[in-house]
């Protein structure tokens, strides 16, 4: 019932075409069962040429004092005077305005069921987009792809497709059950054993329904996962030759996909032939009955065709009853997963009234900072009382072994994670109290993956800002580099670089990134290790790039690579989630036997290690 009444909020802004649907839908309805009560007069009468009276008795019902009697002369214009006119009338204009009702309730409901899963998408979208990175780690990607496509695709046509073919249904057979009581009387009451078996035998299927759909969407989401992992990574796989490998791993995924489908096309299958079982009993109990009455003048003939067609009409909204309550069960198993997205608690959250935060101007504040995470293994800690103070237009470095804890303390600076122990402060203020967007907005960052979109170079070095000057993104390309390999492209600045830039070289996608942080201007800059794609020569270049970029700025770089880190003026040496040591490029090589190791590592002549691997020998 809660999840019914989230997709209802969402069907509130659309309640006009709603309502104006179901309006037009009953008006089918009451016409479908008009054009059955048709077919009394017509074998009574009409089919009769020796019959000349011009009263054609539609149906007459009496409840204690109730009486009501409709006769077809009274809906049809006074100049119809024959019974064929009248009747070929009747049928005639109900038919009409029943294409048309159809036609624009079909289209107002659509409206409204593509209109509230366009907001329910986005809506979704929105909340993945504002999940904490934390999200991103607990979720595959081809999970939030089914969820964003396959469930709300589920939903859609439920809400749709399937609603607008079930209001039309549902005034159908609203209205013929009245066809049913007023032609059939005492019959009538024969179908009201069938209701219990009917109902019970729904409701089973449906909960089956729900299950195995949810599971097949399960499924299908380990297909999505292993399909991304393989396109993107396309380059691993074939490097590597495990085409067959992935094969294998696909093939198996689209097994288990297809056995999830089948027991959820069991479960569904079957509701149609029992209907019609349940539908052959009760017509064949129906006609023996009315066979009966008939020898006993009880009923003409005429109605009793009237009522067994009413019956037949009126079994097929009951059988497709069970389709649409199957779809609408598939649609609220898909429903639940939407929800639990958007209703899941981020590890990082914003206060209620959090504080703009101002430009930066002041110091950046690590006390005693410490993080842990929880995984399969259990608590796992990664950082350990930091303490450490970054004033305004400081260069500051981070350099250790793999693993010590670099990436995460950085990560902390726009809050990607809350520390679980400890203080960040910026000009005075916790992390925690200022608003996400006013933080971030003063941080850019260029990683050693570089993200890139498929769309122009012009677009990507201006990610975020699309009213920006031209020369403003030429002047930032120049100081990155990438101004000249930029102008050899097709269409320059506005050529197309393909999902994640792989048209271009590594150094070249790198130099754009490092084009978008400049453009940026933020007073805070991350590198995570921004030159490590670069050649020799394109990255002493791009270093006297950065030495313009970071004057006045606070930058925290992480660094494999001792060069890249000279003219900081403060390096960290992180040691097992610990700052061990910090000071100058000369403090360190003189005073930390880290630092001592690291910088014999990567500067110990080659000559020298190949002639100790030939003495090795």
């Amino acid at each position: 019932m809660k999840l019914l009444l989230r997709l209802a909020a969402y069907v509130r802004p659309y309640s006009l075409q709603a309502l104006a649907s179901v309006l037009l839908m009953a008006v089918v309805g009451l016409l479908d069962a008009f054009r059955v009560l048709l077919i009394k007069p017509i074998f009574d009468q009409v089919l009769k040429p020796a019959d000349t009276t011009r009263h054609l008795q539609l149906f007459s019902f009496t409840a204690r004092q109730f009486h009501v009697q409709l006769n077809l002369e009274q809906l049809v214009p006074s100049h119809f005077q024959n019974v064929w006119t009248m009747v070929a009338f009747a049928l005639v204009a109900s038919t009409v305005i029943k294409s048309l009702c159809d036609y624009l309730g079909t289209y107002l409901s659509n409206f409204a069921g593509y209109g509230m899963i366009t907001d329910l998408r986005n809506d979704l979208y929105e909340s993945i987009l504002r999940r904490s990175v934390s999200f991103f780690q607990k979720h595959s990607t081809g999970t939030i792809l089914s969820t964003l496509i396959n469930d709300v695709e589920r939903v859609q046509f439920a809400m749709s497709t399937v609603m607008s073919d079930f209001l039309q249904q549902f005034f159908t057979f609203l209205f013929l059950i009245g066809v049913v009581i007023v032609y059939g009387g005492k019959l009538a009451w024969v179908l009201l054993l069938f209701v219990p078996v009917v109902i019970s035998s729904a409701r089973r299927i449906g909960r089956r329904v729900r299950t195995t759909t949810r599971t097949g969407q399960d499924k299908l989401a380990e297909i999505q996962n292993i399909l991304h992992e393989t396109v993107t990574g396309n380059r691993i796989v074939k490097a590597f030759s495990m085409e067959l490998w992935e094969l294998t791993r696909f093939r198996d995924a689209a097994r288990r996909l297809f056995r999830a489908n089948l027991r959820s096309v069991r479960a569904q299958a079957i509701s149609s032939p029992l209907m019609d079982a349940i539908g052959a009993v009760a017509v064949a109990l129906l006609l023996l009955l009315g066979r009966i009455r008939i020898q006993q003048h009880a009923m003409t003939e005429g109605a009793f065709i009237a009522f067994i067609i009413a019956v037949f009409k009126l079994y097929d909204p009951v059988r497709k009853f069970a389709l649409f309550y199957n779809s609408f069960q598939q649609a609220l198993g898909a429903s639940s997963s939407i929800f639990n997205f958007m209703d899941a608690q981020d590890d990082v959250q914003e206060k209620p009234h959090a504080i703009e935060l101002k430009a930066f101007h002041n110091t950046f504040c690590f006390h005693k900072v410490g993080f842990f995470y929880d995984d399969e293994e259990g608590h796992k800690q990664v950082l350990r009382d930091i303490d450490l103070t970054v004033r305004r237009g400081e260069v500051m470095a981070f350099v250790g072994p793999s693993g010590a804890g670099k990436t995460t303390l950085v990560n902390l600076i726009p809050r990607f994670f809350d520390v679980t122990s400890g203080q960040i402060t910026i000009d005075g203020h916790d992390l925690r109290d200022v608003s996400l967007h006013s933080l971030r907005t003063q941080i850019a960052k260029v990683t050693q993956e570089t993200i890139l979109f498929n769309d122009t170079v012009r677009n990507n070095i201006a990610y975020g800002q699309p009213d920006v000057p031209k020369q403003r993104i030429i002047d930032a390309a120049k100081t990155a580099l990438a101004h000249e390999f930029i102008q050899q492209m097709p269409e320059g600045y506005d050529t197309i670089i393909g999902e994640k830039g792989f048209r271009m070289s590594g150094g070249e996608r790198q130099r754009l990134a490092i084009a978008r942080a400049l453009l940026k201007n933020a007073p805070i800059l991350i590198l995570d290790e921004a030159t490590s794609a670069l050649d020799a020569q394109s990255e002493s270049l791009v270093q006297a790039a950065l030495a313009n970029l970071i004057q006045g700025r606070t930058v925290f770089v992480i660094a494999h690579r001792l060069s890249t880190v000279r003219r900081a003026n403060r390096i960290a040496v992180i040691e097992e989630g610990r700052i061990t040591a910090i000071g100058s490029y000369e403090e360190l090589l003189n005073g930390s036997p880290t630092f001592q190791r690291l910088h014999q590592l990567q500067f110990f002549d080659i000559s020298e290690a190949a002639v100790a691997a030939r003495n090795h020998l």
